[in-house]
């Protein structure tokens, strides 16, 4: 079994004395770092609900986990599918062993639900590629150290054939990352400003104009990662920025494990929900059976996701929609956790940071809760992803998708 193979490994290589850069790379070395990637890419080839049973078990061994973010998350099966194999070899290690972090490059101000609206210029200047254009909602834009790029290089193709996919790096004159403060007093996105931003030739991810294609490859790990849940490992921040490589594995885990604000809003997933039940135990909400049938609800939730991810990676099962279903389905957990959390805590829930007198983490994720209804492609855009694509109801009009990007209304 996945968990007895991944159990004994950790057992015999791992020492909470190594620092995290030693660990990230013996993970990376082992396949175990990401073992859904195939294993010319690093992996082992396994399964995603394999993978998650193995991030479970670094979860329950109380060890670091692998490298997290955007490139652990999307750019690494993303150049697996699509790169070449000078491009695995260059993108994907670094990305295993923490070495370098990646943002996402999509959503314009103009150009969010709507990705395939984006106008940021892409220009071949000799062996480089030369952007011009505004992204915003960029996550961890402000620690990358290379951002999965769509920019329109044919502005006479119809509006999905002329965007092309790139690796661009993000330490340029060019890129200017501006930090968003959320309403949680974290910046999470940034917006980015590309003002003659370069890369190299064989940063091309794809063929040229075919970046509609690679950037759903992307959006489809996304989607399935957000719907996959957390599986509540100790984390600590990849890339050069970030510079983690020095902390010891057993502070970093004793970290994790504090009652604090600040950080990130938690992973929402059996963990936490652990966490939470053990505190409406302490508190005594526990013997009211409204609150218990509440905690039940959720319980439900969770364990139906679970399922419904395990069914879909049995092919005769698939209805093309998963991903999308359980984008939906990890708003609606975010929802139920915000509620059951506030009802555990009372009025000490409207108490932010250190004066919570119950857990910090309540109302920075009640804060938060909205947020999943929005990024990686709003709830009614996942909604007509299926109405479309797997129920075959009638798309909304608009103009021929034919239409040359330059002569369509402004998003359009």
């Amino acid at each position: 079994m996945v968990e007895e193979e991944i159990g004994a490994w950790i057992d015999a290589n791992y020492d909470p004395a190594m620092t995290v850069g030693e660990w990230w790379q013996l993970l990376a070395d082992s396949g175990y770092a990401h073992p859904s990637l195939p294993e010319h890419a690093g992996g082992k080839g396994w399964s995603q609900a394999m993978e998650m049973a193995a991030m479970r078990t670094i979860a329950a061994k109380d060890v670091v986990g692998p490298p997290p973010g955007l490139g652990y998350m999307l750019a690494a099966p993303t150049i697996a599918d699509h790169g070449t194999p000078e491009q695995i070899e260059r993108y994907i290690p670094q990305i295993l062993n923490g070495r370098e972090a990646w943002c996402q490059l999509f959503s314009e101000p103009g150009a969010g639900s709507d990705l395939a609206g984006l106008q940021t210029k892409g220009e071949q200047d000799g062996d480089e590629w030369q952007f011009t254009g505004q992204k915003v909602w960029t996550s961890q834009g402000h620690i990358a150290d290379l951002g999965m790029l769509v920019a329109r290089t044919d502005p006479d193709a119809p509006k999905h054939r002329g965007m092309t996919y790139f690796a661009l790096p993000m330490d340029q004159a060019g890129v200017d990352v501006r930090p968003l403060k959320e309403m949680t007093g974290r910046s999470f996105f940034s917006e980015v400003f590309m003002d003659n931003a370069r890369c190299a030739a064989d940063a091309l991810l794809g063929d040229r104009g075919d970046g509609w294609r690679v950037a759903n490859t992307t959006l489809g790990y996304e989607r399935a990662h957000i719907g996959g849940g957390s599986a509540g490992f100790a984390a600590v921040n990849p890339g050069s920025l970030a510079n983690s490589f020095d902390k010891i594995c057993g502070d970093v885990v004793a970290f994790s494990k504090q009652k604090r604000a600040g950080g990130t809003a938690p992973g929402v997933g059996m963990k936490l929900y652990g966490r939470y039940t053990a505190l409406a135990k302490e508190l005594g909400r526990t013997d009211d059976p409204l609150f218990r049938q509440q905690m039940m609800k959720l319980y439900t939730m969770l364990q139906v996701n679970r399922l419904n991810i395990q069914r879909s990676r049995v092919k005769s099962q698939r209805t093309g929609g998963e991903g999308n279903i359980a984008k939906l389905y990890d708003a609606e957990i975010h929802h139920a956790f915000r509620e059951l959390g506030l009802t555990t805590a009372g009025a000490d829930g409207m108490l932010a940071g250190e004066s919570s007198s119950t857990d910090p983490t309540i109302s920075e994720l009640a804060l938060f809760s909205l947020a999943p209804s929005i990024y990686g492609g709003t709830n009614q855009i996942q909604k007509n992803i299926i109405g479309e694509r797997v129920l075959g109801l009638p798309k909304e009009p608009g103009p021929d998708k034919n239409t040359p990007f330059n002569e369509l209304p402004k998003n359009q």
